[in-house]
């Protein structure tokens, strides 16, 4: 009787350290839930965050436990490189939704227009639009045979900022001597002159900005350029001119200034301004239909 009482009390301890066995369906489920992918990753995924869960290991690789829709945003063209500073926006790799611009996915087409084409379409901002041509990153150098520039537009000016700019001296029609130093003078408005950045190392590697008052940063230029006659039809050459002048200090009472040392031998000419950001981009104003934003006079010189 007492070896009957042991065999039943080592039963009843063996089923309540075991429990009762699983139904099928729950003992499959959790067969197949790996420890290796923790919930984490699945939520993180959702949403804005989406861009910012791939994670590196010491070796600057990605992890395969990664979506891998976030794998390359972390990682540089020569790879093993971290992800920037994920805290700041203007440091991070990673785009950001917020500023994903969702009319750049539209080829315009909806509303047809005679002669009217298709524009580049995109979902991520052309983030890596550089990638669909063979010309090298701009960098900001200035590349003679052609670059392709990957810094956004920026700030582009409102209509009540649009700049513009007019010659005072010499007035179009003007008749300058001949090999005798003058001084170009031009009326400018609604452009912060002053600012421009070095133009061998930071040619437009930053988008245009603005002041407090919305007028666009930026400083101007004139260049003056031979004609054949007064009437001629012919284009000229954009790579030659007889002067040039950045005018890189600020307007002194609304006027720029450029001093023609040397002057100019004879003949006919045309002058005409450049007005730029501070990195040198051509000024970029919010609507299509607008006066111009530069002057152009024509003038004889002389004997």
């Amino acid at each position: 009787m007492k070896f009957l009482y042991i065999v039943l009390a080592l039963a009843l301890s063996s089923s309540v350290s075991a429990g009762p066995p699983l139904p099928l369906a729950l003992a499959k489920s959790q067969d197949t839930t790996s420890s290796a992918t923790p919930p984490a990753i699945t939520s993180a995924t959702s949403g804005k965050n989406k861009a910012t869960t791939s994670t590196k290991s010491s070796t600057g690789k990605t992890s395969s436990a990664d979506p891998p829709a976030t794998t390359s945003t972390n990682d540089t063209a020569g790879g093993g490189t971290s992800g920037g500073d994920t805290s700041d926006p203007q440091k991070s790799f990673t785009l950001d939704p917020e500023v994903i611009a969702t009319g750049f996915a539209n080829d315009g087409q909806d509303v047809p227009v005679a002669g009217q084409v298709a524009s580049l379409t995109s979902s991520n901002n052309f983030i890596n639009f550089c990638l669909t041509s063979n010309k090298p990153i701009g960098n900001g150098k200035q590349v003679q045979t052609g670059s392709c520039n990957p810094a956004p537009m920026g700030i582009i000016a409102a209509t009540t900022n649009m700049p513009s700019s007019k010659f005072v001296f010499p007035a179009n029609g003007a008749v300058v001597p001949a090999n005798k130093a003058f001084t170009i003078q031009m009326a400018i408005k609604h452009l912060t002159t002053g600012n421009f950045v070095n133009a061998a190392s930071n040619y437009f590697s930053a988008p245009q900005q603005v002041d407090g008052s919305g007028d666009i940063i930026g400083h101007s230029h004139v260049v003056v350029e031979k004609l054949a006659s007064l009437d001629q039809t012919d284009p000229t050459d954009p790579s030659k001119f007889a002067f040039f002048k950045g005018l890189n200090a600020a307007a002194n009472d609304g006027i720029l200034t450029a001093d023609v040392t040397k002057g100019l031998a004879p003949g006919a000419y045309r002058l005409a301004s450049i007005n730029s950001a501070a990195n040198h981009q051509p000024v970029l104003v919010a609507i299509a239909q607008h006066g111009s934003l530069d002057d152009m006079v024509y003038f004889t010189v002389g004997n």
